[in-house]
């Protein structure tokens, strides 16, 4: 297969259907971005004026979101920041939550009886026994499923089966792996004897076969919702911790159940879907035979394999009888152990592609601007969406834009659940320490409509960019405190080009903002403009800046940074950034005392104070003063949330900036950190060498009468020279040889040497092996856990 595409869509890619742009011209910025119903870079117009009906698909909430999730979300707010606040469209976005889904069924239900089978408190050696029938059974059904993947496809199989085939193989490597290593967390828990323990390891095999023996029992409705609306909470809370902004609405799919029904029977009155054992298919030949195109966003020359359409009827599947393989389900019959509502062909539940649907038209109506989800959502979801709106619509075009944001990778692999393979938005935030603007600038850094690896290299990019541009902003507002109206300011030769260079970055960051919203080089733009005010100012190392007759201007390139950079939601305080007010005067702040305002005096006049003392310090080499300097600079102003660096070169004072106090306390923490394992690296070669030493000085004190009688000769030799202690006779009583008597000899020369090097030691210091064992001691202690007792 020639792209991605078509290894996706089953073969090779068929032509577009057409496209219909909308009519209006009345207000047009010049956007162009691409469109996955054209795969091209298309003009962007509202509908109708400049109002854009957005829709985009919210999370199904059966467990915590990570960053995959925050991958779409954040490019989306992105998107709609840009929209809203540069290009000055009025925006009605939609969200919508999936809180009825097999997956949440499924987790909800194990869920339930998992923490009941708990509250049992088995004894130990019952749980046991449980537990590992359990995974035997669960380590059958990952082996059976390894070796249905290793049969050969039939000769009628399509280049896409057969790629899916090599990345189910790949895949499944990955899950087995992944299985290998609870099996050994059950059996040392197992050996441990500890059955909460064993129960936590074994959950996910015991939850399997829990399920499996008494998942038709949970029949509270109430559990599934209580399952959902926990993991919508949190998915909330996580969008407020990365600074998303919050939809102009959001519904639930449980709350749309009566307008599903009476959507799916609009279908079937069409004679475009047919009930099936309770269930109600889509016909997609009948759709296609009325004059509807299916599969818009991946079209293709052939049917969808079966792991796209079981991927699109959920893992408990719908239990109907299909008239065609790409017919797929609109209402699903229940079964005992799932959620249900009545309905003309029984008790059952909204499919997963109906919902959206429903809920976008019961808001948006039969056609809108934007509808948006991630890449992996084209097919089969997306599709089947766009066949079952406008079959009940009988509309050609229900969706004017469809975008689709890149997939997160992690180590090769899409960042997904079912691989075990994610970090959550709160594991980011909390443990890793990532800031909410560090991972926007992370996105901001990629194309939008591009995949990406999640990784060191991408993460510590965003940090790099964050410190430099707070560096920049931090020298900037330092060469404004400084008196730059004492000097001169003529408009030079320097202050031209700095000014060319302003009006080329906004220039620069419109046309890419056109192009695609492409905040990657408008970002290189951000880049650039700050190291040629760097430049300009003459900053050096420690962020200090000389006096310049432009410093206006570089304020003012400042203040365009940080316009674009509040637009894309990367600062909105004046902590970061400039303040956007506006007198215009010198030392301006904009309207309004902003915090660094108010604490400028402060500030100033303690880090000119600090520079004083520490210059005579550093001249009387006052140590105790100096330290204290350092701690005024590391702990008091770093808890006050001012970061304070120290002239470099040939400057003469310190430059200050706000900082976040946590994120200052972290970065001294880390510096402390690393001279920690500097410190700890030099103390353990310390103790090599002190150990190697007394190893050596230990053997040295054996006087050399005794040196073939004990070490690493005792009980070789059976026969000594009574003067000399030089052995003449092996153990078995035979004289040596001349070979061997002249070896030891050779090493019997060189005890005696080092023998004497001990007695020196020892007449210049009666104690020196027991010092040398308090030596080691001691460097034992400053190296930690894992270093060897003095021997």
């Amino acid at each position: 297969l020639d792209t991605p595409q078509e290894r996706r869509a089953g073969g090779p890619r068929a032509p577009p259907p057409p496209w219909f742009p909308p009519a209006n011209d009345s207000d047009q910025t010049g956007l162009r971005v691409t469109n996955s119903l054209t795969g091209a870079k298309e003009l962007f117009k509202c509908a109708s004026g400049r109002r854009v009906h957005w829709y985009t698909c919210g999370p199904t909430v059966y467990d915590v979101a990570h960053m995959g999730h925050a991958r779409a979300y954040l490019t989306f707010d992105i998107l709609r920041r840009v929209m809203e606040d540069y290009f000055g469209y009025e925006v009605l976005y939609q969200i919508n939550i999936t809180d009825i889904d097999d997956k949440i069924i499924l987790r909800a239900r194990r869920n339930k009886l998992l923490d009941d089978y708990r509250a049992a408190n088995h004894p130990f050696e019952e749980a046991r026994v449980f537990a590992e029938a359990a995974a035997a059974a669960y380590d059958a059904k990952m082996k059976a499923k390894g070796a249905a993947l290793e049969e050969p496809l039939p000769p009628t199989a399509t280049p896409i089966e057969a790629a899916e085939r090599d990345e189910l193989k790949e895949v499944h490597k990955l899950k087995m792996k992944q299985w290998q290593d609870t099996s050994d967390a059950i059996a040392a828990a197992a050996a441990a004897g500890d059955a909460s323990a064993l129960i936590a390891a074994a959950a996910e095999p015991i939850a399997d076969r829990l399920d499996a023996e008494l998942g038709s029992t949970v029949s509270d409705q109430s559990i599934f919702e209580a399952h959902a609306r926990r993991y919508e909470r949190e998915f909330l809370d996580d969008m407020a911790a990365l600074g998303v902004r919050p939809p102009n609405l959001m519904t639930r799919v449980t709350e749309y159940v009566p307008e599903t029904v009476a959507f799916v029977e609009g279908i079937v009155a069409k004679g475009l879907a047919y009930e099936s054992n309770g269930s109600v298919y889509m016909d997609t030949e009948a759709l296609k035979a009325s004059g509807h195109s299916y599969r818009k966003l991946e079209p293709a020359v052939g049917d969808a394999t079966e792991s796209q359409m079981s991927e699109g009827e959920g893992v408990l599947g719908a239990g109907g009888d299909k008239r065609n393989k790409n017919d797929f389900a609109l209402w699903k019959a229940s079964k005992a152990g799932e959620p249900s509502w009545e309905s003309p062909w029984g008790p059952g539940r909204p499919g997963w592609h109906i919902e959206c649907s429903v809920m976008a038209s019961a808001t948006l109506g039969n056609n809108m601007d934007i509808h948006a989800g991630g890449s992996d959502l084209k097919f089969p979801h997306h599709d089947n969406e766009l066949a079952q709106s406008e079959a009940y619509h009988g509309c050609r075009q229900w969706v004017n834009y469809f975008w689709h944001a890149g997939h997160l990778n992690i180590k090769g692999h899409k960042m997904s659940k079912s691989l075990k393979n994610f970090i959550t938005i709160r594991q980011a935030l909390e443990d890793l320490h990532h800031s909410p603007r560090q991972i926007r600038l992370m996105f901001l850094l990629q194309g939008w409509d591009k995949a990406m690896q999640y990784s060191d290299q991408t993460i510590g990019s965003a940090k790099a960019t964050e410190k430099r541009l707070k560096d920049f902003f931090g020298s900037v507002k330092a060469a404004r405190r400084a008196d730059w109206l004492g000097g001169r300011t003529v408009y030079g030769e320097e202050e031209a080009k700095l000014a060319a260079a302003i009006a080329a970055f906004q220039r620069n960051t419109h046309a890419q903002l056109l192009d695609n919203f492409n905040t990657a080089a408008v970002m290189v733009g951000v880049l650039e403009l700050v190291d040629t005010v760097n430049k300009y100012l003459g900053v050096n190392e420690a962020g200090a800046a000389a006096s310049k007759p432009g410093v206006l201007l570089a304020v003012n390139a400042a203040m365009a940074v940080t316009r674009i950079l509040r637009v894309f939601g990367v600062s909105e305080q004046d902590d970061f950034g400039m303040p956007l007010g506006g007198g215009g005067g010198a030392g301006d702040e904009g309207d309004g005392e902003s915090r660094e305002k108010m604490a400028e005096p402060f500030a100033d006049a303690i880090v000119k104070f600090r520079d004083a003392v520490r210059e005579r310090a550093k001249e009387t080499k006052d140590h105790a003063l100096l330290a204290l300097c350092d701690r005024l600079r590391d702990t008091d102003l770093t808890t006050l949330g001012v970061r304070v660096e120290d002239p470099v070169g040939d400057a003469k004072a310190s430059v200050w900036r706000l900082d976040d106090p946590a994120t200052l306390l972290r970065e001294l923490e880390e510096r402390r950190a690393a001279q920690r394992a500097k410190e700890v690296a030099k103390a353990r070669n310390r103790l090599v060498e002190k150990e190697k030493e007394l190893d050596k000085m230990s053997a040295a004190s054996v006087p050399p009468g005794d040196y073939f009688s004990q070490g690493k000769y005792a009980q070789k030799f059976s026969a000594f020279d009574q003067e000399t202690g030089i052995p003449q006779k092996d153990a078995e009583g035979n004289a040596l040889t001349k070979t061997a008597l002249k070896a030891a000899m050779k090493d019997f020369e060189e005890h005696k040497k080092q023998h004497k090097v001990f007695q020196q030691r020892v007449e210049a210091n009666a104690t020196y092996l027991e010092d040398l064992r308090a030596q080691i001691a001691a460097l034992q202690l400053e190296v930690g856990p894992g270093a060897e007792q003095p021997r």
